[in-house]
């Protein structure tokens, strides 16, 4: 029963660490590998803001291919909407990552509105995108930044459907004003020709 108990947990086996007999021993996991298929969207940038590594995530969320954007600026490839009055995306991103370049701590924003443009086989065109975006430092031996993770978690459903909410309770407000006014101009033409 012992013996048995020693090889599910490896003893005899080489897989057991000398220092803790409960602890296996492990090659450590391929960091390239692993980031690649991490479920959730993330670029790497340098200190110029260069992309210099996206995950397949990201490039989903995004409609990119990472061939085509490695080793291009990060605005290069996600210009602000042209077609907006006031964009705001480029802004309020690069501001944020100077944070983290300066302060080297994470900066977390806002939810964005930030447009991503189609790829040029589905016509080009931008398309209305909103984004929670946190930028986090990652730092050297000796303590300088050296990249920053950008992640970004696609929001554009949930705000449309917060934008169709705010829309409809304007809407029945609307309703309630007109139906006041109309029960208003009943009343005081009802009283105009019960007086006359």
């Amino acid at each position: 029963m012992a013996n048995r108990a020693a090889a599910r947990r490896g003893e005899g086996q080489g897989l057991m660490s000398s220092a803790d007999p409960l602890r296996k021993e492990v090659s450590p996991p391929d960091f390239a590998a692993l980031f690649h298929a991490a479920p959730n969207p993330y670029l790497i940038l340098d200190t110029k803001l260069y992309i210099v590594a996206v995950n397949d995530a990201y490039c989903r969320a995004t409609m990119t291919k990472r061939e085509e954007i490695l080793g291009h600026h990060l605005f290069d490839v996600f210009p602000d909407n042209p077609d907006e009055h006031q964009p705001t995306g480029t802004a309020n991103l690069h501001a944020s990552l100077m944070r983290v370049l300066e302060y080297g701590r994470p900066d977390a924003m806002a939810v964005q509105k930030y447009d991503i443009r189609l790829p040029e086989a589905e016509g080009g065109q931008f398309v209305v995108r909103y984004w929670s975006p946190l930028n986090t430092p990652v730092a050297d031996a000796s303590g300088e930044v050296r990249w920053i993770i950008h992640h970004v978690e696609d929001v554009t459903e949930l705000m449309e459907r917060k934008m169709e909410s705010e829309q409809r309770e304007e809407l029945a407000r609307e309703q309630q004003r007109v139906i006041k006014e109309l029960r208003a101009a009943n009343r005081e033409l009802a009283q105009r020709i019960g007086g006359a």
